[in-house]
C-alpha cells in the first residue's frame, strides 16, 4: 500500500506543474456557469424546465461540474505520453514496484488529483445553485456524502479508461483524435447537459447506461435537486462501481502487456 501511495503522491505533484492549464480550466468552468448557464436558462421553455427538475440552471451547473471532473481525470493519459517522450517509462519500470501497483496507483492518483481540483469548483456550483434558486435546492448531508464518495469511483474509473487508451494506442496523435471522438459522444449522450426526458428515444436509451449520467444524476440527487427523471441512486452507485472495476481491471492487464512492447509515437 505504501508503494501505491508513493505513485499517487508523484502524480499529484506532477499535476501541480500545469498551473496555466488549471487556471484556464477554472476560468472556463466559471464562465460556463455564470454566463452560459444563466443565459440558456432564460431561453428554456417551462416544459423543459420541469423536465430538468424545475430549474435548468441548477441542472446545467451540476452537469458541467461532472463533465469537468471527467475531462480532468482523462488528462492522465497525456502524462503517460510525456513520460514516454522523456524516457521516464524505463525509469518507472526499474523501480521496486510491480506493474499492478504502478497502474493502480496511477488510476487512483489520476482520479484523486482531478477530484482535488474539481472539488472546490463543485462547491462553487453548489453555492450558485443555492443562491439562484433555493426553492429547488434542499441538500441532505447524508445523501450528499454518499454521492460525493461515489464520485471518487467515477474519477478513478475515468483515469483507468484514459490509461487503457493511452497505453493501448501508444500514439499521441491517435490518442488526441480518439479522446476527441469519445468526448463528443460520451458527454452529449448523457444527462450532463440535457434532461433525459427531452432526448429522442435512441439517444435516451444510450444515455441511461452512460457513466456520466450515473455521476451527474447521483450528484444532483445528493445535492437535493428536484427531478422525477433521475437515475435511481442505488443503480447509479452500482453503475459507477462496475465502471471503476472494469476499467481498473482492463488498465492493469493492458498496462502490463503493452507498456514495454513496441514503440511510442
Amino acid at each position: 500500500m505504501t508503494k501505491i501511495w508513493l505513485v499517487v503522491e508523484r502524480d499529484l505533484r506532477m499535476f501541480l506543474q500545469y498551473k496555466f492549464l488549471l487556471i484556464m480550466r477554472g476560468m472556463w468552468f466559471v464562465a460556463q456557469i455564470a454566463l452560459f448557464g444563466l443565459i440558456v436558462n432564460t431561453m428554456i421553455t417551462p416544459e423543459a424546465q420541469e423536465a430538468a427538475g424545475g430549474n435548468y440552471f441548477n441542472f446545467y451547473a451540476a452537469g458541467i461540474g461532472i463533465a469537468m471532473l471527467y475531462s480532468t481525470a482523462m488528462f492522465i493519459g497525456y502524462d503517460i505520453y510525456e513520460e514516454a517522450d522523456h524516457g521516464v517509462v524505463e525509469y518507472l519500470l526499474s523501480l521496486p514496484i510491480s506493474r499492478r501497483e504502478l497502474v493502480l496507483g496511477r488510476s487512483i492518483g489520476g482520479g484523486l488529483r482531478s477530484f482535488t481540483y474539481v472539488g472546490p469548483l463543485l462547491a462553487v456550483a453548489l453555492v450558485l445553485m443555492a443562491f439562484k434558486d433555493p426553492m429547488h435546492f434542499s441538500m441532505d448531508p447524508l445523501y450528499f456524502l454518499m454521492a460525493f464518495l461515489s464520485l471518487f469511483l467515477f474519477a478513478f474509473g475515468v483515469s483507468g479508461m484514459s490509461i487503457t487508451i493511452a497505453v493501448g494506442l501508444k500514439s499521441r496523435d491517435k490518442f488526441d483524435i480518439f479522446i476527441g471522438v469519445i468526448d463528443a459522444l460520451i458527454v452529449r449522450l448523457s444527462t450532463t447537459l440535457y434532461p433525459i426526458a427531452k432526448m429522442p428515444f435512441g439517444y435516451a436509451a444510450l444515455a441511461r447506461f452512460n457513466p456520466l449520467t450515473f455521476a451527474s444524476d447521483l450528484f444532483r440527487w445528493g445535492s437535493g435537486l428536484e427531478s422525477s427523471f433521475l437515475t435511481a441512486p442505488y443503480l447509479a452507485v452500482l453503475g459507477l462501481f462496475l465502471f471503476f472495476s472494469i476499467f481498473t481491471f482492463i488498465s492493469i492487464n493492458i498496462y502490463e502487456k503493452r507498456l514495454e512492447g513496441g514503440t511510442w509515437e
